[in-house]
């Protein structure tokens, strides 16, 4: 009797302990069903674009990282001197994309890129105004005399093209309003704040049921070259190859196809 006493009083202690055990591991039940953690391949890149490519570079966006579902884009749309503005003065960004060629090279002379830039697609000015062009507006010239025209501001793609085909049709009119981006441009012409707007022929598309477009003669021969790179800061925080991943898809055929449906013109060969 005294033996299984003793039997019965070790079964207990052995039972206990377990129970101990048991609690004091680390609960792992549910470890397979937890979200997975970022792996360490996992890439976020901030691409730094103008504005006019907010809409293309959106759908670029998505459709990049359903083929990338490793890397994270995210944009910062705005026009190109601010962006350049803002790298300069140590905003993190992996990718920049200009809508035009002094501003990227304000960029490059800075040593802002860690490759040589290359031109995705190419772009043109037209002239709007408010759906049924209330102003009574013919273009360029002098049907904009005491009119509200806006154009953007100097040192802005937009606006550098602006001033080199005013003066190449002998325009010489005055703005009411100079804009930092050709969004804000088209955001008054829209409102009705303004009579006309000098803006990119991909805006006019975009908003081409709240506005009225008007040709200008001669602004074929004023073409926007939109560069792209990858900037030093993507090589300095580990994101080149990520950051180059994207500026290859930007440069595909069929991406030219996306920028296409936007109303851009590839670049010549």
């Amino acid at each position: 009797m005294k033996t299984l006493a003793h039997l019965g009083a070790g079964l207990a202690v052995l039972a206990l302990a377990a129970t101990g055990l048991t609690a004091c591991a680390p609960d792992n039940a549910n470890t397979a069903n937890s979200e997975p953690s970022e792996t360490a391949e996992a890439k976020m890149i901030q691409v730094f674009a103008a504005a006019s490519l907010k809409a293309s570079f959106s759908e670029l966006g998505e459709s990049f990282q359903k083929d990338n579902p490793d890397i994270t884009v995210k944009f910062n749309f705005d026009g190109s001197s601010s962006l350049f503005d803002q790298m300069q003065g140590g905003a993190k960004a992996d990718v920049f994309a200009s809508a035009d060629e002094k501003n990227m090279k304000k960029a490059t002379d800075a040593g802002l890129n860690a490759g040589e830039p290359s031109i995705f697609v190419n772009n043109t000015l037209t002239l709007v105004v408010p759906k049924g062009n209330p102003a009574g507006v013919t273009g360029l010239d002098d049907s904009l005399t005491g009119k509200k025209l806006v154009i953007c501001a100097e040192g802005v793609p937009c606006g550098n093209a602006y001033r080199e085909l005013a003066q190449k049709v002998g325009f010489t009119g005055q703005a009411v309003s100079e804009e930092t981006s050709v969004k804000d441009v088209m955001g008054k012409v829209v409102s009705g704040e303004a009579d006309a707007g000098v803006v990119y022929q991909t805006d006019a598309l975009a908003e081409k049921d709240a506005v009225d477009t008007i040709d200008i003669p001669g602004s074929d021969t004023v073409v926007n070259a939109y560069p792209i790179v990858v900037t030093k800061m993507a090589a300095d925080n580990g994101n080149d190859a990520a950051a180059k991943a994207f500026v290859d898809y930007v440069l595909s055929d069929a991406a030219q196809k996306v920028f296409a449906k936007y109303g851009f013109m590839s670049p010549a060969k």
